[in-house]
C-alpha cells in the first residue's frame, strides 16, 4: 500500500470551514472543503492523529479507491477489483454504508448490496467461509460514496462516529452533538480564552456537554482518547505500533494539562432530573475536579468568583419549534440577558439559538452571528461582548452622556463615611473606577402602547374584581386587533393565550408583536417574569382542547363568590374554570339552596362546587374524564365539601338514558365536539343538542330550572324546543365586566317545563 493516501473528514453541515483549518493544523495536505466534509492527503500518522484529536469531525475516511460506473455491474467489478484480502479476513465481519445515488442505482440498500457482494465474493474460500454482516461492530466498515458518475469507495477508520466520546451515555431532551459543541466553543474564541485563565460557564447546562468539552480543550485532552473501538483495531493495514506511539503521547499531553491548575467550570441547570446524569458525564469524562454543575434558575445563576475574574459564558437556550412555543420561552431569554448586564460584565457570552429573534430580546447587542446547522434546523451563534456600549437601552446617547451618567452612578453608590484614599506614585489621589451600570431594556413603541392599554384595563377591572370577591379575571381579549391574545389574572399568576394569527399577516410581524407584547405584561401587571404562563390557542377539533400540554402537575389556589377552587396554569390548554362562566356559576349558587343540582359535561365541577357552596341539598357530577372528576374532588374537598357530592364517570347521553332520578336545578355546558373512545359514537353539540335537552328535561323535577350554554359561535338553538318547553336566551345577562367585549364568548339559556 501507499504510504500517503486521500482522506475523507465527514462533519456536520456548516463546520466544513472550522474543521478544515483543524484538519491542517493536524497535517492534512491539499485540504479542500466539500458539502459536509473536507478531502486532502495524509500518510498515516496524520489519519490516526485525525481519529484521535479531532474535535470536529464525524468519520474519517482513507479512500481505497476511486472509479467510474455507469451502472450496478461497473460497481460490482470495480469493489471487486480491490485486493480485500490485504484488509480483512475471509471469516471476518462487515458493515457496507452506500450515499448517492444515479448510475442505474437509486436505492441505497440496493447499491450497499452490490458491494457487499463484490466483497464476499473475492474473499469466499474454497471451503465455504465467507465475511458476515454485522451492522452494530464489524471488523471493517466500508464506505461507498456515488457522485456524479463515480464511485468513491473507502475504509472507515473511525468506526462509530467520532462525536460519540463516550462519556455522555446520559442526555437530555434536546442535546447538541458533542462535536458541535466543540466547535460553537472555538468559534465562541474559547481557546483562547482558555489559554488566558479565562473562566467558562453554563447557566444551562442541561447534562454538561459544554462543560466537558469544554474543558477537554482547556486541559488539552484529546476528545476521543478515551475511545476502545475504532474502525481501524481489525483492519490489516492497521500499523499498531505507531497508534500506540500517538496514543501515549496524547495520555501525556492530557496527564500534564490535568496537573494543571483546573480552572473555573461550572454549570447551573434548573431542572434537578438532570443534576446527576450531568454529574455522572462529567465523571466519565475524567473531568470531576475541573467542573461543578449546580442546581439553579437562569434568573440567579453567579457565574463569577470574583470581581477580577472574566472568562466565557455559553449557552444553548432552548428555542422552541413553532411561534407559540418560541413566545413562551420570551423571558427565559429576557432572564438571560439580565444576568448578563447585572453579573457578567466584562466578560464574553455565546448564545446558540435557532430562534434569532429571540436572541435580539435579551438586551444585548450581538458584535459577531455564525451560521450553523443543528441537524435539519439552521441556527445562529450570537456572540457578545458584555459591556454597557452593546446594551440595548432607551433614547441614543452620545458616549460623554453614558460616562457622566456611569461617574454619577458611581457617586450615588458611594459609601457616606470617610474611606481610605488611594494615592500613585507622583502622590496624586487615586480616582476610583466607577460602578458599571446595569440598564433595563426599554420597551418598544409598540410594547409601550399595549403595556398602557393593560394597565388601563387592570386599574378598571381591578376595582370590580375587589368588590366582587374575585381574584381570577380576563383583563385584556384581543383589545387591539394587532395583539391578538387572551390575558387572565389568576391571583398573582398570568395566563396568555395567543391567538394564531391569519394567513393574511406576516409571520414575521406576528411573532415581533407577540414578542412586543410579552415583554410589557410583566411590567404592566407588575408581575414577576416566572408567573407569567404562555400557549398558543388555534381552532380546536375534538378534545383537543382537554389534551395534556406539559406535566408539571402545578395546582395554583383561586377564589370567587366565596369558593376556593384549584387551577393548572400549565399542564393543559384550559386552566380547569372557564372564566367566562363565572356569572352563571354566581347564579347557580344562589339558587341552589335546598335543591338536588345535576352538572353534566362537569369538567372540574366548580359550578358543582358554587352549588354546594349555596346549599344545595345534594349534587351530582358527571364526566368522561377520570382526570377531572378526580380535580373535581379535590375541588369539592378544598371547601370541605365531600359526603353529598357525587361524582360519576361515563358518557352524559348514555348516563341520562339511564337514570331515573330527578334534580331540581340542571346546568349543561357540553362541548362542541367530542369524539373519545370511551363512547359511543360522536357528540356534536349542533346536531345533538334537542336530543340531549329532550333526556335531560326527562331528569328535572317539576317546578325545575335547566340552565344550558355553550361556546360554539355558530350555534343555532333548534326552534321546535320552545314548542315542548319554556325557553329564554339569558346570553347577556351571563356575562361580568371582563368578557364585555367579547359578547359572543358563549351564549345560554334558560330552559322550563311549560
Amino acid at each position: 500500500m501507499s504510504d500517503r493516501f486521500e482522506l475523507f473528514l465527514t462533519c456536520p453541515k456548516g463546520l466544513e470551514g472550522l474543521l478544515i483549518e483543524e484538519a491542517v493544523g493536524l497535517g492534512l495536505e491539499e485540504a479542500r472543503e466539500h458539502t459536509s466534509a473536507v478531502r486532502g492527503m495524509a500518510d498515516m500518522e496524520t489519519a490516526y492523529r485525525l481519529c484521535l484529536w479531532s474535535r470536529l469531525a464525524n468519520r474519517v475516511l482513507l479512500v481505497l479507491k476511486r472509479f467510474p460506473m455507469k451502472d450496478a455491474e461497473d460497481l460490482y467489478h470495480g469493489v471487486l477489483d480491490i485486493e480485500w484480502a490485504d484488509h480483512m479476513v475471509a471469516d471476518g465481519s462487515l458493515a457496507v454504508e452506500f450515499s448517492g445515488h444515479g448510475s442505474g442505482i437509486d436505492n441505497t440498500h440496493f447499491g450497499a448490496l452490490k458491494v457487499k457482494d463484490a466483497i464476499v465474493d473475492k474473499l469466499r474460500t474454497p471451503t465455504g467461509e465467507r465475511p458476515s454482516i454485522d451492522k452494530i461492530n464489524p471488523d471493517l466498515r466500508i464506505h461507498l460514496r456515488l457522485d456524479r458518475g463515480e464511485a468513491i469507495l473507502s475504509l472507515d477508520l473511525s468506526g462509530h462516529s467520532l462525536h460519540q466520546r463516550g462519556y455522555r451515555l446520559q442526555q437530555g431532551a434536546a442535546p447538541l452533538k458533542e462535536n458541535l459543541a466543540a466547535a460553537i466553543l472555538i468559534r465562541a474564541g474559547w481557546p483562547r480564552i482558555a489559554a488566558e485563565g479565562g473562566a467558562l460557564t453554563d447557566p444551562m447546562c442541561g447534562v454538561g456537554t459544554f462543560l466537558v468539552e469544554g474543558a477537554m480543550i482547556a486541559a488539552d485532552m484529546a476528545p476521543n482518547l478515551n475511545r476502545e473501538l475504532w474502525g481501524f483495531t481489525t483492519w490489516l493495514g492497521h500499523v499498531p505500533a505507531l497508534w500506540k506511539k500517538l496514543h501515549t503521547e496524547a495520555t501525556e499531553r492530557a496527564a500534564i494539562g490535568m496537573n494543571k491548575p483546573p480552572l473555573w467550570v461550572r454549570g447551573y441547570e434548573a431542572d434537578p432530573r438532570l443534576i446527576q446524569p450531568a454529574r455522572n458525564n462529567i465523571e466519565r469524562a475524567g473531568l470531576s475536579h475541573w467542573i461543578k454543575v449546580y442546581q439553579g434558575e437562569v434568573g440567579t445563576f453567579e457565574p463569577r468568583p470574583d470581581q477580577n475574574q472574566k472568562g466565557l459564558v455559553i449557552c444553548n437556550p432552548p428555542y422552541g419549534e413553532r411561534l407559540g412555543d418560541e413566545a413562551s420561552l420570551l423571558y427565559l431569554y429576557q432572564n438571560l440577558g439580565e444576568r448578563l448586564r447585572q453579573a457578567c460584565m466584562g466578560w464574553e457570552a455565546a448564545v446558540f439559538t435557532g430562534a434569532p429573534d429571540l436572541g435580539k430580546r435579551m438586551g444585548i447587542r450581538s458584535h459577531k452571528q455564525y451560521s450553523f446547522w443543528n441537524g435539519a434546523l439552521p441556527c445562529k451563534l450570537l456572540l457578545i461582548k458584555v459591556n454597557p456600549d452593546q446594551f440595548v437601552t432607551g433614547e441614543r446617547r452620545t458616549p460623554e452622556q453614558r460616562q457622566a451618567e456611569r461617574e454619577q452612578a458611581a457617586y450615588d453608590q458611594a459609601p457616606t463615611e470617610p474611606v481610605e484614599r488611594q494615592y500613585n506614585k507622583n502622590g496624586n489621589p487615586i480616582k476610583p473606577a466607577p460602578a458599571p451600570v446595569v440598564e433595563q431594556a426599554r420597551l418598544s413603541e409598540g410594547g409601550q402602547m399595549f403595556a398602557n392599554r393593560l394597565q388601563k384595563n387592570l386599574k378598571q377591572l381591578g376595582k370590580w374584581a375587589k368588590r366582587e370577591g374575585v381574584d381570577c379575571y380576563r383583563v385584556y381579549d384581543a383589545d387591539m386587533p394587532e395583539y391578538s391574545m387572551a390575558i387572565d389574572l389568576y391571583h398573582d399568576w398570568v395566563h396568555v393565550q395567543e391567538y394564531a394569527a391569519p394567513k393574511s399577516i406576516d409571520p414575521e410581524k406576528a411573532s415581533a408583536r407577540m414578542f412586543d407584547a410579552l415583554a410589557a405584561i410583566p411590567q404592566a401587571l407588575n408581575v414577576d417574569k416566572s408567573r407569567v404562563v404562555v400557549k398558543r390557542r388555534e381552532r380546536q377539533s375534538g378534545t383537543k382542547q382537554y389534551e395534556r400540554q406539559s406535566a408539571q402537575g402545578k395546582f395554583t389556589e383561586v377564589s370567587e363568590g366565596g369558593v376556593k377552587l384549584l387551577v393548572n396554569l400549565t399542564d393543559y390548554l384550559d386552566t380547569g374554570l372557564f372564566l367566562d362562566h363565572r356569572p352563571m356559576r354566581m347564579r347557580i349558587q344562589k339558587e341552589a339552596a335546598g335543591k338536588r343540582f345535576l352538572n353534566l359535561y362537569c369538567y372540574t365541577a366548580t359550578a358543582s362546587v358554587h352549588a354546594a357552596k349555596g346549599g344545595a341539598r345534594s349534587t351530582t357530577s358527571v364526566d368522561l374524564s377520570k382526570t377531572y372528576l378526580d380535580w373535581a374532588r379535590r375541588n369539592f374537598s378544598l371547601n370541605g365539601f365531600s359526603d353529598k357530592n357525587r361524582l360519576e364517570q361515563g358518557d352524559v347521553m348514555a348516563w341520562l338514558d339511564a337514570s331515573r332520578d330527578e334534580f331540581d336545578l340542571i346546568f349543561i355546558d357540553p362541548p362542541t365536539f367530542s369524539n373519545s373512545k370511551r363512547m359511543e359514537g360522536i357528540f356534536d353539540v349542533q346536531r345533538d343538542h334537542v336530543q340531549l335537552l329532550d333526556l335531560a328535561m326527562a331528569r328535572l323535577a317539576p317546578g325545575g330550572v335547566l340552565y344550558f350554554s355553550n361556546n360554539f359561535r355558530k350555534f343555532v338553538l333548534e326552534d321546535n324546543l320552545s314548542e315542548r318547553y319554556a325557553v329564554e336566551e339569558i346570553s347577556d345577562k351571563t356575562l361580568d365586566p371582563d368578557f364585555a367585549r367579547n359578547a359572543k364568548i358563549h351564549r345560554a339559556w334558560k330552559i322550563t317545563a311549560r
